[in-house]
């Protein structure tokens, strides 16, 4: 999909916040939503997205739920590196399928990085453990201040 489009109601994230789908949630308020990547690059790896938004897109996006979203990184993201001590953290946002974007709801990856582990491909590893994503959920979600 291109920069520009239409948002589709269908996709994995809208469906997550409708409680259509599960997802092991990390973190929630009114703006936010922060779960477990299923297709994880590292151990840890957490994506935060708005709630009430028809955004693809960063570029799409009104300035005041840009704010809160980045609040609800910065919140997420202390809790990620508290629970998890990782050597550093990535934070990214793909903007349209040929920077890498998969699904096609504004969102943010928190991926905590260490230095002996390598980092997976974004969308190209397996799925993880739903067991295991929960466990680190609440490793997270126990850290969130």
């Amino acid at each position: 999909m291109s920069l520009d489009g239409t948002y589709d109601e269908a996709n994995i994230f809208a469906k997550i916040l409708r409680g259509e789908m599960p997802a092991a949630k990390v973190f929630e308020d009114d703006d936010v939503l922060a779960f477990m990547d299923v297709f994880p690059q590292s151990r840890g790896h957490t994506l935060v997205i708005p709630k009430r938004s028809t955004a693809r897109n960063l570029l799409e996006e009104h300035p005041e739920r840009l704010a809160a979203l980045m609040k609800g990184v910065q919140r997420v993201a202390r809790a990620v590196r508290a629970a998890l001590t990782p050597d550093g953290i990535t934070i990214t946002q793909f903007n349209g399928a040929a920077a890498g974007q998969t699904v096609f709801h504004l969102h943010v990856h928190i991926i905590p990085r260490w230095e002996t582990a390598p980092l997976g491909r974004h969308g190209e590893g397996g799925m993880a453990d739903p067991v295991e994503l929960k466990a680190l959920a609440g490793q997270i979600a126990a850290k969130i201040a």
